[in-house]
C-alpha cells in the first residue's frame, strides 16, 4: 500500500460506523482499492500518475465496467488524504448514509 492507502485504511477501520471495508478486493479484471460490499461502494485512491491522459481513459473504462455493475465509486487524490483525510472520510460517510 502506499502511505495514502494506508491512512485511508487506517481511518476506514476506525470509522465504527456498522459498514465493513475490504482491501484489493477483486470485481472482474479490476482490483478496487477498497470497497464496502453492502453499499457497493468502491474507493479508489489515485497518485500522480492517474493524471496522464492514457490512464485517464483506462480510469473512465474501469469505473464505467464498475458502475454498470451497480458499484458506485469515488475518487481521492493521495494529496486529497494526505492533506485532509478528515474531509475524505466525511465525504465517505456522505455516500455510506445517502446524504
Amino acid at each position: 500500500m502506499t502511505e495514502s492507502e494506508r491512512l485511508l485504511w487506517e481511518a476506514l477501520r476506525k470509522l465504527n460506523c456498522g459498514y465493513h471495508f475490504r482491501r484489493q478486493h477483486p470485481i472482474g479484471d479490476y482490483i478496487a482499492d477498497f470497497i464496502c460490499i453492502k453499499k457497493m461502494l468502491v474507493i479508489e485512491v489515485d497518485g500522480g500518475y492517474h493524471n496522464e491522459p492514457i490512464q485517464q481513459q483506462d480510469d473512465q473504462v474501469r469505473t464505467d465496467y464498475l458502475e454498470s455493475k451497480g458499484y458506485t465509486v469515488i475518487h481521492f487524490k493521495n494529496e486529497e488524504i494526505n492533506n485532509n483525510l478528515q474531509e475524505v472520510i466525511i465525504r465517505i460517510k456522505k455516500q455510506l448514509f445517502n446524504e
